[in-house]
Order: structure tokens, then sequence, then C-alpha cells
């Protein structure tokens, strides 16, 4: 007999919860495009900030209602309760919440004892009347209220008799969900199924029950995957995991978990399969590059380095893979190294739609040992060595030809070093090659050259605005040297749709950086479309 998957809902708080992480902010076009992005997904629901608390928020919310335009998702506004021993009419952040307009509101609110007693210094019947009146004043006003209880865990083992009770009085007022929040995010699964069980037998059947995970333990997929299991039939969390000190609960792993191991529908029919590029595009957005090695959508997530297991992977890639990569729009790679033999290589090569006959496969692996031996590492440059591959079969690229390169470095009067780049390129092939001569200042050598080539190769490659540097890696390979020694340069790229990474090595640090330089633009045109 066939039954519908059970539903649950996603609600994604990247644009607050996730912009709290160190070293990541956002502009409002930023966050109206990271909203594209999760509506695309198809997730239930959209945090878009905290409206009136600062001018980025206020901005945002007046634009989301002129600009986006979402056919999945709602978006959300969140706020707090009133404050303690004020009135709902004059309460500003209530105010605000109805001014931004949305249909949904989620509002926090205090369940741990000790912080309405402490934090606020108010009374347990205080407490739980600012919950009442905040959810009655904005259910009133015709809005679906969500309440996330603050700490309600610490506050369940503390005092279960008030936690409890300030579920209630978000209930009885008209709340559609109430949220459990691990806000210390030191609970562990266990912890988490007993309560939210407990929960579920005195509110479930009158409210939706939420969990929203921190994970300070490591343990907020786990955290939130017990609470659905135990009852809740809402999950919160942010794309990739971001959120202050160690993150939120990662909707990246947890929405697969749920539905391609529990059966669980938490995405629209056919929405799953955009999770890796969706992943990818708000790492961009947010100029934070997301970890290779992230379940389901990091570019090793379903990477084998085959060595002798090579022809069993290629036989059955299921006994080495828990899910088909496809079903997140990830995919298999196979990661090549000075130890692969023909196999690999060839497994590779019809990975990439390479046609190769023996002498050619032998060439490569020629080329592998010796390039490794000077320092070249293919594993970590997996670009790179698809251009290494595609050049032995016979391949020569013809978009470009750089003439010549040259870095100027000065020191300026007021102590300052600036960086100076000329490059002299022909763009095309032939006799119908055009020179250019380009000359650019940047922060550095690096970022001086790529000003300048792409300055130079811009009329003719549109396409390579969307082609962006996301990382830099300079390693020394022979530290005995000193300042001789050989450096390793490895270049992140990404154009919003994939990321890839070319490695250069030399003895001079610019020469390694330009060649890594040179092959990511090269790869970005053979796979960026305009």
């Amino acid at each position: 007999m066939h039954t519908t998957p059970s539903l649950v809902e996603v609600f994604d708080t990247t644009l607050r919860d996730g912009l709290q992480v160190e070293g990541v902010s956002a502009t409002v076009d930023d966050k109206l495009r990271i909203a594209e992005q999760l509506d695309y997904l198809g997730v239930h629901f959209i945090e878009g900030g905290w409206p009136g608390a600062n001018p980025k928020d206020i901005e945002f919310f007046a634009r989301a209602h002129a600009e986006l335009r979402l056919s999945t998702s709602t978006l959300v506004a969140f706020g707090s309760t009133r404050r303690p021993r004020g009135k709902v009419d004059d309460d500003t952040t209530l105010r605000n919440l109805l001014d931004a307009n949305t249909s949904a509101v989620c509002i926090v609110a205090k369940s741990w004892d000790y912080h309405v007693l402490e934090a606020l210094q108010t009374t347990l019947e205080e407490g739980e009347a600012m919950i009442a009146d905040s959810v009655a004043y904005l259910h009133g006003a015709g809005r679906q209220v969500m309440v996330d209880m603050e700490h309600f865990f610490d506050g369940y083992k503390h005092n279960p008799e008030f936690a409890l009770r300030a579920l209630e009085a978000a209930v009885v007022k008209g709340a559609t969900h109430v949220v459990l929040c691990d806000t210390n995010g030191g609970s562990l699964p266990h912890e988490v199924s007993a309560i939210v069980t407990d929960v579920h037998r005195h509110v479930g059947s009158d409210v939706v029950i939420g969990i929203h995970c921190h994970d300070d333990t490591g343990c907020a997929v786990a955290n939130s995957m017990a609470a659905v299991l135990a009852g809740g039939r809402h999950v919160q969390g942010t794309l990739n995991g971001l959120g202050e000190r160690t993150g939120n609960c990662n909707l990246t792993t947890v929405i697969p978990n749920l539905q391609l191991k529990l059966g669980m529908q938490c995405l629209p029919e056919g929405r799953i399969e955009r999770l890796t590029a969706v992943s990818n595009h708000v790492a961009e957005v947010l100029n934070r590059p997301l970890n290779p090695q992230a379940p389901y959508v990091g570019a090793s997530a379903f990477a084998h380095k085959a060595g002798l297991h090579v022809s069993a992977i290629k036989r059955a890639k299921d006994a080495y893979e828990h899910v088909d990569p496809v079903l997140v729009g990830n995919g298999t790679r196979f990661v090549v190294s000075e130890m692969a033999g023909r196999a690999t290589i060839q497994i590779k090569a019809e990975e990439l739609g390479l046609p190769l006959d023996g002498a050619t496969i032998n060439q490569i692996i020629d080329d592998l040992k010796r390039l490794e031996h000077e320092g070249y590492h293919f594993e970590a440059a997996d670009a790179s060595l698809e251009l290494l591959m595609r050049r032995a079969a016979g391949w020569e690229q013809s978009d470009f030809r750089v003439e010549s390169m040259r870095v100027i470095t000065d020191e300026l009067p007021n102590g300052e070093f600036n960086t100076e780049a000329t490059v002299k390129v022909w763009v095309g092939d032939g006799d119908a090659a055009e020179r250019h001569v380009h000359t650019a200042e940047g922060n550095g050598p690096v970022n001086a050259i790529d000003t300048a080539l792409r300055t130079a190769l811009k009329a003719a490659f549109p396409q390579l605005d969307r082609v962006h540097l996301t990382d830099y890696k300079v390693r020394i390979l022979d530290g005995a040297t000193a300042t001789g020694a050989v450096t390793r340069v490895l270049i992140d790229f990404s154009n919003g749709k994939r990321s890839w990474t070319t490695i250069g090595v030399s003895g001079n640090i610019i020469e390694a950086s330009w060649r890594a330089l040179e092959d990511g633009l090269v790869y970005g045109l053979l796979h960026t479309i305009d």
C-alpha cells in the first residue's frame, strides 16, 4: 500500500542566524539574491531578518515586497515578545513586525525560568503573559505566528512545569508553531528525543512542533533528526550550517537525511536535486567557500581516490556511495595522483568524455609522476588535471595566448606598497588574433596580474565576469632552502554554479601563481557558457 511521506517543513534562517558568523556579511542585494535561491530550492519559510533592528533589514523587507517574486517560500519577519511590564499596542518591536507586512512572523520568547527571573528581572507569571499577549496581538492582526522558545531544552531540564506553561501560553492564543530551541547547542540526541516526546504528548495535537539547533556539540543535525522522529514536523537551520559560534543545523545535510534516508518530504518534488547548486551559489554570494568535505554537497562528498579499488568502484559504485550523488545535484569524482594506474586514468577520461588510446594514457601517467615529483599535487587541483589530460589528448586552447607578463612593486612615500602588472596577450586564434597590452594595479602581484589579464580578455570573453577567485593558498615545499624554496600555489575559482582548483609550482612565487591563475581562467572559459 502506497503511503504519502510525512511532511517536514523547512524554515531557513540563513538571512539572520547565518549572517552572525564571524567574517560573513551581506548587502541587501546579497540577501535578495539568497532569498531567490532559497525559493528556487523550495524551502517552506525564509526568515528575512529583524525589521527595525538595523537599516539593512528595514530596506530588505521594503525591497523584498517590491522585487521578490517567491513562488514556493513564505517570507517571515523575526522579532521578540513585548517588553516586561509593557503594552503590546505601543511596543516598537511588535509594531515593526506588522510594518514588515509579511503574512507570517516568528517571535523569540523566554522559556527558561532562569532567564525570565535573572535576565528579564521579572516574574514567571509576567514571562508567561509576555508570550500570550504578543501572540494574541500578532494573531489578531492577521499574522501567522510562530514562537521560538529560546533555551527550551535547558529550561525544560531545570523547570519543565514553566517551560510547558510557556508553550501553552503561545498555543492557546493562536500560535501555529512552537519551535524548541537548543540555543546553547549543548543538548545531545537522546535528551532532545525524550523532551520532544514529552512536548508532543502535551501539545502535539494542537500545534506544529519545530526544532532549532545550534551545533556546539557537533550534534545539530542529529538533534534535529531526533526531534523529527519524536514528533517534530518543522526544522529550522541555515544553508551550509552558517551561524554564530560553531554554526546552526546545516540544512544541506538534514534535508537529504530526512528525505532520502527517512522518506520524509522536505522539499517539493524535483527540488532536492538543486541542493548542491544552491549551496554553492549561496557560498559564492557570501564569499564563504563551501567545505569540500561537506556531506552531500561538498566537492569531495563523492570523490574516490581510486587506487586498488578502482575496478570495483567502476563496476559497483553503490558499494562505495551511500546515495546516488545525482539525487542531490552532485556527482562522482575520481581523484588522480602519481599512484594512478591505467584503469584510474581511463575512468577519469571517461568522466571527462575524452577518448584516450593506450600510448596517451601511458604518457599521462609518466607526466603525473614527473610533475608530482616536482611538487605538483593533482588530487587538490582537479581543473589543472583535466587540462593536462586534454592537452595530452591533443587539445589546445585557442582563446588567448600570453606573450609576456611583468610585475613591478614600488614603496610609496607613505610606506605603503603599490603593485603594478603589465600583460601582453593575443586574443583569438591564428591570423585573426588581436594583440592587447594592459596595465593594472592591485593589492598584490596576483591581484594585479588577474586584473590586467581580465581587462585584456573582457571584450572577447564577457563570461569571465562570472569567474571569481575564492581562495589562494601558498605552501613552501622545502623550507630548508629558505627564500629559495620551491613554492606550490593553489587557487580556487567559482562561477556560481561550479567550483574548481588549479595549481602552479615554481621556485618563483609569481610564476607559480601565474601558472595557476592562467589555468583557472582557461578552465573557466572551457566550462562557463556565455
